[in-house]
Order: C-alpha cells, then structure tokens, then sequence
C-alpha cells in the first residue's frame, strides 16, 4: 500500500497543517513537501479508539449549526471509522455485482437526508439480504480504485463507541450524536439497540438515523 493509502485525515479542513484543507495537505503529502505527521491528528498505529485525543479536535459539544449533541460516535478498536451499516436501494445488486470484503462502493444515503455521496469501504457483505457492513473512507481514498456504484442506499445504523458524551445513550432511546468522521459535521438521530460496557466506552449500535438540519 502506498503512503497515498496509508492513512487519511478526517477531513475537518482545520488548517493546522499549514494548508487550507485535508485535499491540499494530501497533494503536499503525495509531493513529498509535507508529511502525514504534519497533521495534528495523524496516528501512526491505531489499537484503540481511546488513543484519539478528542481535546484536540474541533468537538465543541455542537454541530456546525449549531446544535448540541449528546455524543461523537467513534470508531470501534482498531478500525478506521465508526462502522456503516447501509442497505442499496436493490439489495440484488450486492450479489449481481459480487460485492465482498474489502471492495469500494459508492451511494447517496436516501432517506436520511444527507445530500452527499458516500465511499465506503466494505468489511461484510450479506448477498442474502443486500446488507453492507461499511467504513466510511472518502473519495481521496478510492482514487486509482475500482468503485462498485450502487448510487443510493437506505442507512440501516452505525457502530461504534461513545465519546464526548454530554448525555449517556440507553437502550431503546432515540439519541443524538455526531459521527466523527461526519464531513458536513451535521447532527444524526437515530435509536439505540445496543448497549455494551467496555473498558474504551460505550459500543453502541444506533439505527433508523435521520440527519437534523433543522432545529
């Protein structure tokens, strides 16, 4: 895997970095002129969710509208972001493309009211039901790729572990919260279905997720 690959930001645009945002700063990277340790959020070998600084970020408690959130949803040990669970709008596709582990697919969440196309990296694949079990990765990271477009998909839920949390999340309740690697960094609801006490936090499954552009 190249250094292109290897790692992305999480693509706040924060301009830490001495760039004007995360697509600049992984030019410089690809040119030579800059390093990954040159990001303020760069972790060279990531074990475990509780090794992100959040003090660091910019989780202020609000989304960029301004609404608070009861936590940031973080990814579960070792991975890369919090887990995606989607459904294409024809769960045949999945088995009519042979989409399986490891493979980039890119969709519109429909439904939820995001407006933004997805490129997600797939960790499962369900060819019965149609279910993918996703990453969210971005597009810097599918470019040279080959990209399974699926052009829209129901989204099921997300995993993964609470943090920054203002208001503790319990089974069956509708929460709010803030996908840490959300690039419109925009409120989400959705219902807890699951709750599991662990030593880096709360793992959590949330699913029926909408995004909360109004108040």
């Amino acid at each position: 895997m190249s250094q292109k690959l290897s790692w992305l930001p999480p693509g706040k645009n924060c301009g830490q970095c001495g760039e004007k945002n995360c697509r600049s700063f992984l030019r410089m990277v690809e040119s030579k002129n800059k390093n990954f340790q040159d990001c303020p959020f760069y972790r060279e070998n990531i074990v475990d969710p509780c090794d992100y600084d959040l003090n660091t970020t910019a989780y202020s408690g609000k989304d960029v509208l301004g609404h608070p959130y009861d936590f940031v949803l973080c990814p579960l040990p070792g991975e890369i972001s919090a887990r995606k669970i989607v459904l294409p709008f024809r769960s045949d596709m999945v088995e009519k493309m042979d989409i399986k582990k490891g493979d980039i697919v890119l969709g519109r969440p429909m439904g939820a009211g995001c407006p933004i196309p997805h490129v997600l990296r797939v960790i499962k694949a369900e060819q019965q039901t149609g279910l993918l079990y996703t990453w969210v990765v971005g597009p810097e990271y599918s470019r040279g790729r080959e990209v399974k477009d699926v052009t829209a998909y129901h989204m099921v839920g997300f995993e993964g572990i609470a943090q920054e949390i203002s208001k503790e999340p319990a089974f069956g309740c509708r929460v709010t919260f803030l996908p840490g690697f959300c690039m419109m960094s925009i409120n989400h609801t959705g219902l807890v279905n699951m709750v599991l006490e662990k030593s880096c936090g709360l793992h959590l499954r949330i699913e029926d997720i909408r995004i909360l552009a109004g108040k």
